[in-house]
Parts: C-alpha cells; structure tokens; sequence
C-alpha cells in the first residue's frame, strides 16, 4: 500500500511523498485531449481529429478510407483506417513541433526525430 499526501491539479505536481519511511519522487500528471469525429458516405469515411496540447496548442488532421465495391460493408474498417491516417499525420506534426522547438533551444538544427 502506498501512502502520502498530495494532490493533483489539473497541471499535476510533482514532488515527494514519504513512503515506509522511504523517499519516493512524485511524476507530473499531464494530459492531452483528443478528438476524433467520422464522416461516412458510402464508401467513403472520412475522419478529423483534433489534438489540444497543454500549452494551448490545436492541431489538426484530416483522412480518408476508400472501400471497393467488391467489399463487404463495415463501417468500423473504415473508421480505424482513416483514423490511424490521421493519427500518422498529427504524429509528422508533433515531431514537426518539437524540432522546432528543440532547434530554438539549442540553436541548432535537428537531424531526425523520427
């Protein structure tokens, strides 16, 4: 069982709690907020997705999932596959991001981050 007392606030805390007697360092509870909305028409979905960073940030996406004619209808396939290609293209911009960021730390280029 672990004991302690702190709290969390919606940034989090970090800090340490005494444990048995032992010292145990507290990590920062942070959150991001995701949204993912699907339009289908057919045989077409499409998907948006909205990423809210903590520091204020929105990014956006926007994918597509195609079925062939010949395919059986399932909406949930097209759902997943357009939302993972949203997903990989919000990923490009995270990493996008934290390049830039890092570059204006350190004032140096970045080679690669993914």
């Amino acid at each position: 069982m672990v004991r302690g007392s702190h709290h969390v606030g919606a940034e989090g805390t970090t800090g340490t709690d005494r444990i048995g007697g032992l010292e145990a360092t507290l990590m920062q509870i942070v959150g991001w907020h995701i949204e993912m909305e699907f339009k289908e028409d057919g045989k077409r979905t499409e998907a948006a997705a909205l990423l809210r960073l903590r520091d204020g940030t929105e990014m956006r996406s926007h994918a597509h999932a195609s079925r062939f004619p010949e395919d059986p209808d399932q909406p949930q396939v097209g759902e997943e596959i357009a939302a993972a290609r949203a997903l990989t293209d919000l990923t490009r911009q995270l990493l996008d991001k934290a390049a830039g960021e890092i570059e204006t730390t350190t004032r140096r280029p970045v080679q690669s981050l993914s």
